[in-house]
């Protein structure tokens, strides 16, 4: 069922977006659906910074929808760009083999060895759409390769070639500007085509399309060795013949650009002529594009050039990771949206892009932050539920969990992550063992199957098996630890014994925390129900020392996972073992 639209007084950044991108559409193109564009390059694994180019448009184009409007979300492929250089730790790409390919369009790269896809761009491209699907977002692809090698821009570049000169005294004014300050901004890593622009804009080169000949705003790959190590040399608007040299292989020739579809127009010309031929109203930029003399500002000048106007949108700052360290499953070094949806439903990652605004950064956790997050994320779900949330987030979670045209699948019992991440830690992946924890977590409301804690508890179990290292993964003893049992003075000893004697009345996850908390009250004379204002501060010292005790006795180290959790997951039989009963 599709959601209900949210209210358009709704103040979080993504209406306020909403509105302004729906009037410049009614002023720019009245009828007509809304364009909102992103832009990916298929260079190597799509990261989670990259994913805020598409999630900020996603997320305006779909309350955009919800209000009843047609909209287009265009993601453009750049997989005509070159291939700039061979990312390292990309499994099945020998990197001096792959040496041999760079300067030619990304779709004529081979894909690493033993992927089903064609080419480099068509393997890292299939990554993004199937974890795109996954989060709910709709969108229009568009190869970059097709729209070249088919001619589709032949009008737009034989223009450009045309008004050269205009393009030539707009990037000349930014050409002797200083990019020191403009460097120390951007997003690592830094975006591809952008990075390619930046090397050619601080003077007239060949990466910018100059030559001893002339300002060309066309850059030929070469018709010999497939590169784009090309020099214009020539060029006559009249009859449209081109000459070009390749500095690879040497190989020269002359072609007529109105018949010729083998090359593309350099970068900083490419994108505001995609402005205007698409009729793109919003489109975000990350830090790198945004900065003076970059491509967003350049091309807003150029746009005009072919008859458009450059697209509102913001500019959008980094995404951190906290735990990159420790990751185990990144290719190629960078934390992708794929490796994110390993361990986190697809609501999750939704609501971390649409919590914030755009120009604030965030972090996305792959270590034990991920716990806290998960508890702030199901606090939230309560407080929608019962009618106590701030508006703003409502909104906020409301485009989490789905889009206008429908809700995304999610969990059926969506029981709290770290407890569902302790009992894949203890159990080890026996699924039985998991189920019979799981169950008697509420015995009122036992689990019938493991599919209601799903997928929620195999994210969970992604995360233990990937994200924690092997030293804090928790291991039960097999045998109790005698001479520590035979070493307890005689409060430690009492303390074990007034936790066994209450085990069997408290076997759920509600009484056992009960339990475990209690223990050290009742023995300094307290009552079990105890509230923390109620008890001197030496309590809190007492639990600790208890909890550390029976972490010792059951895993054998001074921490562990939730001890109400873990007892559960022990077993009652094999706790009172343990603990010498």
């Amino acid at each position: 069922m599709p959601i209900v639209a949210q209210s358009t007084e709704t103040t979080d950044w993504v209406s306020r977006f909403a509105d302004e991108v729906i009037e410049e559409s009614e002023r720019r193109a009245p009828g007509k659906p809304v364009v909102v564009a992103s832009g990916l390059s298929p260079s190597g694994p799509i990261h989670l910074g990259n994913l805020r180019e598409v999630m900020t448009p996603h997320l305006v184009a779909d309350e955009i929808r919800r209000r009843g409007h047609q909209v287009r979300h265009l993601i453009s492929w750049d997989d005509y760009d070159r291939y700039r250089k061979v990312p390292k730790g990309i499994p099945g790409v020998d990197e001096d083999t792959y040496q041999q390919h760079i300067g030619k369009p990304l779709t004529s790269v081979p894909a690493p060895e033993g992927s089903p896809y064609p080419n480099w761009a068509e393997h890292f491209k299939a990554a993004m759409t199937e974890s795109l699907a996954e989060l709910g977002v709709e969108f229009d692809g568009i190869s970059q390769t097709a729209q070249y090698t088919s001619g589709t821009y032949r009008e737009q570049i034989l223009h450009a070639m045309k008004h050269r000169g205009d393009i030539d005294a707009i990037l000349a004014q930014y050409r002797t500007k200083p990019k020191a300050a403009a460097k120390k901004q951007q997003q690592k890593p830094v975006d591809e085509a952008e990075l390619e622009a930046e090397e050619g804009s601080g003077a007239a080169s060949e990466d910018d399309g100059s030559s001893s000949a002339g300002y060309f705003p066309y850059k030929p790959y070469c018709g010999d060795c497939g590169k784009d190590l090309t020099t214009v040399t020539s060029y006559d608007d009249g009859t449209t013949e081109l000459s070009y040299t390749c500095s690879e292989c040497g190989f020269a020739e002359t072609v007529r650009l109105s018949e010729f579809n083998r090359g593309k127009l350099v970068w900083k010309v490419d994108w505001p002529m995609r402005w205007a031929y698409e009729g793109v109203i919003f489109e975000p930029s990350g830090v790198d594009h945004s900065s003076p003399g970059s491509s967003f500002q350049v091309g807003g000048q150029i746009v005009g050039i072919f008859g458009g106007k450059q697209p509102i949108g913001p500019m959008y700052a980094f995404v951190g990771i906290s735990g990159m360290a420790k990751m185990s499953s990144s290719r190629g070094g960078v934390p992708t949206p794929a490796d994110a949806l390993q361990i986190m439903e697809p609501q999750l990652l939704r609501w971390l892009y649409a919590r914030r605004r755009p120009n604030q950064s965030f972090k996305i956790a792959f270590d034990q932050e991920i716990q806290r997050l998960y508890d702030e994320w199901d606090k939230l779900a309560g407080k929608v539920a019962d009618g106590s949330a701030l508006p703003g987030d409502v909104a906020a979670y409301t485009r989490a969990v789905g889009t206008a045209a429908a809700e995304l699948p999610k969990t059926p019992r969506p029981l709290p992550y770290r407890t569902l991440a302790s009992v894949a830690d203890i159990t080890a992946g026996h699924e039985d063992q998991a189920l019979r924890i799981l169950s008697e977590l509420d015995p009122e409301q036992p689990l019938g199957t493991l599919d209601e804690a799903r997928p929620r508890y195999d994210k969970a179990e992604a995360w233990i098996n990937t994200h924690v290292p092997a030293d804090q993964r928790t291991i039960v003893r097999d045998e109790p630890d005698e001479p520590l049992l035979k070493s307890l003075d005689e409060a430690s000893a009492q303390s074990v014994r007034l936790l066994l004697d209450g085990l069997a009345e408290h076997w759920s996850l509600d009484g056992l925390t009960h339990l475990v908390y209690g223990v050290p009250k009742v023995q300094a004379g307290f009552s079990a129900d105890a509230t923390p204002k109620e008890l001197p501060a030496e309590i809190k010292t007492a639990q600790r020392t208890f909890f550390a005790l029976l972490y010792h006795l059951l895993v054998g180290r001074d921490t562990g996972p939730r001890l109400p959790t873990l007892l559960l997951a022990v077993g009652q039989d094999r706790v009172r073992k343990l603990l010498g009963e």
